[in-house]
């Protein structure tokens, strides 16, 4: 069942619904979605009556609401709260001007207290609610403690500063709320990025606008010059520059054509797309970015972790603290009872955990929003928080260091016999040129394509058309039974020679695969193919060297075109010709050597590779999408510099970490010696408690900022 629990804020309210629902045997899980406000209960339909009412008994209010529901934004209830919060103030404002203007006077301290009473319940009611359930079930939270504090405060006559306490408190809560939802919706606002209409082609050829959630998968859409693309797919129709900046953060556009996939939300920019529907909206990759991220912030990283255990013992410490100053104070410092109880509800107020708890998971979020930006998903804090750590990072090679798509590299002509007089060379690469186009082999498309541009011309007709497996192809071209096949295929058939296999062996050396273009007699022509280096590929891993961080080469490909790839992009360490059970072991002995290991991959063969290393990571461009669930950080656009920019963000979160957390146990420190020995009031009890927390809550912002170089 799932639940919407309005306020529900932070890791503090989970941790209490957690907590109210600890005794539930039957209870199966919990997945809490603090963005949503939402929480999904794994549980037999016949416990959900007594779940819900310990939830409302720990002192919220859940709502049951239905997944479509649950995917729309939070009512926003803060403009509300505002309205009655500002009035808390105003009447606490009124109480204190009272209690100064007329202190004698029993009309003023009625109508002041009346008024102090108005601005607590006001501002107050969620507190009370909340910190008298706690304190039921022999709990202390930080609303336990603001309770007491204020309700001991009116009691002892200070209530014209119980009232002013209570309603700033409110207003300090709702403005931490605000920030910490503005790091939360960060990646939210992608949402917003794709169109709820998308132009649909019905049976018949017209076209009508259909809700996205309602447009099926195969189902064509047209997108206008300056439209958004609703819904994931393959061009079918027409060419444009695509701005991908939504979902890979790459702000430059990148040319599509036919044949090539497109994202929900990005931007076309200039020319008329049909595209065929490849996901539901639910399933684009726009939305799978976004429930990852969501995912990832309901995951706590091991900050968060320590930070919490230490919250559940600082709190009921700082309640003894209080209770030992209240009643010993005036034996030891010979302060009077009502000096002693009201420094004790100053103390509650000052040491409130709100900002130490609150310190971790909103720098979390801010960097994990930062990342999904720039099309780094991370898809928990954890491993956020772990990249800093990293010792060597290894790299499988094609589609991760190179492009993955093969190209042309080089041609020999050998033998230009039988061909017309004068145009031997041009007849060769077109009769290699129809060969190669008849195939969907990677290789024969990166020689036809590579062909067509060399020898431009009209096409030769293709008949009796056959393909070799594991071989090549064979058909005959203008007449000429011709074969283009790789060398095994023409050592079988006594073909080769010793010059031959020179030739060959120069082309592998330089990393190239070779196909031939044979006749009945002879060879007449070598084709070189090889996987580019991607241009990034070098400054990126000469960043990772310069961060510490050791490079490694697994590929399953022959060890000369991996060594003269390794050689380009600045990897010494090339390990080749690895099955996928062999780049596991590999990743494993790296683990006992150096440490903290990252795998990076794109193929179904990297996936064990990827799922048992420290940190995963997949190039979601061209990944498979087992390679991507296999990872837990998706590089969106296949840009390696990225996971330097990776480490960065993973060092600059832990920076703020440890500052906000230095901030929160400082000011407070400052502020408890202060109360304990100095003039402490409560005003300044309440700023301290809520300026620490709004302190930290803007520090860890920054990192929304956070300059990442290979994308800004």
């Amino acid at each position: 069942m799932l639940l919407r629990i309005p306020s529900m804020d932070c890791a503090v309210e989970e941790g209490e619904i957690r907590h109210a629902l600890r005794e539930f045997s039957a209870l199966r899980g919990l997945q809490f979605q603090l963005a949503a406000r939402t929480v999904s209960v794994d549980a037999p339909s016949a416990d959900m009556p007594q779940i819900l009412a310990a939830i409302r008994r720990a002192g919220f209010a859940p709502e049951v609401v239905s997944s479509t529901a649950a995917a729309q934004p939070a009512p926003d209830y803060s403009a509300r709260e505002m309205r009655r919060y500002g009035l808390a103030l105003a009447m606490a404002i009124g109480a204190e001007v009272l209690a100064f203007m007329m202190p004698d006077s029993t009309l003023g301290t009625v109508l002041g207290m009346a008024m102090a009473a108005t601005a607590i319940a006001l501002a107050g009611f969620s507190v009370y609610r909340k910190g008298f359930a706690a304190l039921l079930q022999g709990r202390l939270n930080i609303n336990a403690l603001m309770a007491v504090a204020v309700t001991g405060a009116f009691l002892i006559g200070q209530w014209p500063e119980a009232a002013m306490v209570m309603a700033l408190y409110a207003i300090a809560e709702l403005i931490e709320a605000r920030a910490v939802d503005r790091a939360r919706s960060a990646i939210k606002a992608l949402l917003d990025l794709a169109p709820d209409v998308a132009e649909t082609q019905g049976p018949d050829g017209s076209w009508r606008e259909l809700a996205v959630a309602s447009v099926p998968t195969e189902a064509i859409v047209r997108v206008r010059p300056g439209g958004r693309v609703p819904l994931d797919g393959v061009i079918v129709s027409g060419s444009s520059a695509i701005n991908q900046a939504p979902v890979t953060g790459e702000s430059i556009p990148v040319d599509k054509s036919v044949g090539d996939s497109v994202f929900a939300g990005t931007i076309n920019e200039t020319g008329m797309l049909q595209l065929r529907v490849s996901a539901p909206a639910s399933e684009s990759t726009l939305a799978r970015i976004i429930h990852a991220v969501e995912q990832a912030q309901g995951t706590r990283a091991p900050t968060q972790r320590l930070v919490d255990r230490f919250a559940a013992v600082y709190t009921p410490l700082v309640f003894l603290m209080a209770v030992a100053v209240a009643l010993l104070s005036p034996l030891v410092f010979d302060w009077t009872w009502s000096q002693s109880v009201y420094k004790a509800l100053v103390l509650l107020v000052i040491a409130c955990p709100c900002a130490l708890v609150i310190a971790t998971p909103v720098t979390v979020v801010s960097g994990l929003a930062r990342a999904a930006r720039h099309g780094i998903l991370i898809k928990g804090g954890v491993y956020l928080e772990q990249a800093r750590h990293l010792r060597v990072v290894a790299f499988d090679k094609t589609g991760t260091i190179t492009t993955g798509q093969p190209k042309l590299m080089a041609i020999e002509v050998l033998d230009e016999a039988g061909a017309p007089a004068g145009t031997a060379r041009q007849s060769v690469l077109r009769w290699a040129a129809a060969l190669a186009a008849q195939s969907d082999h990677p290789v024969s498309q990166a020689i036809a394509t590579g062909l067509t541009v060399e020898s431009p011309g009209p096409e030769s007709v293709v008949e009796n058309f056959v393909a070799l497996a594991g071989r090549g192809v064979q058909g005959q071209v203008d007449g000429i039974a011709l074969t283009l096949a790789n060398q095994r295929w023409v050592q079988e058939n006594g073909l080769s020679s010793a010059d031959l296999e020179a030739r060959l062996r120069v082309h592998a050396e330089r990393g190239c695969s070779t196909t031939l273009l044979i006749d009945a007699k002879r060879v007449l022509a070598i084709f070189a193919v090889a996987d580019t280096l991607k241009a990034d590929a070098p400054p990126a891993l000469a960043d990772l060297q310069a961060l510490g961080v050791r490079s490694v080469m697994l590929t399953g490909d022959n060890p000369l075109a991996a060594r003269t790839i390794g050689q380009e992009a600045g990897i010494s360490d090339v390990r080749a010709g690895l099955l996928p059970e062999e780049k596991l072991a590999a990743v494993q002995a790296l683990q006992r050597e150096c440490g903290v290991t990252a795998m990076i991959g794109d193929g179904i063969n990297d996936a064990p590779a990827l799922a048992h290393a420290d940190i995963g990571v997949a190039m979601g461009g061209a990944g498979t999408d087992i390679a991507m669930e296999a990872a837990d950080i998706v590089i969106m656009n296949d840009k390696l510099g990225r996971i330097p920019d990776t480490i960065r963000l993973s060092q600059a979160t832990h920076a703020v970490l440890w500052q906000n957390i230095a901030l929160a146990l400082g000011i407070k420190s400052v502020f408890l010696l202060l109360a304990v020995f100095g003039n402490a009031t409560m005003w300044m009890a309440v700023f301290a408690d809520m300026g620490a927390s709004l302190i930290v809550v803007f520090n860890g912002l920054r990192l929304l900022r956070l300059s990442m170089p290979s994308a800004d």
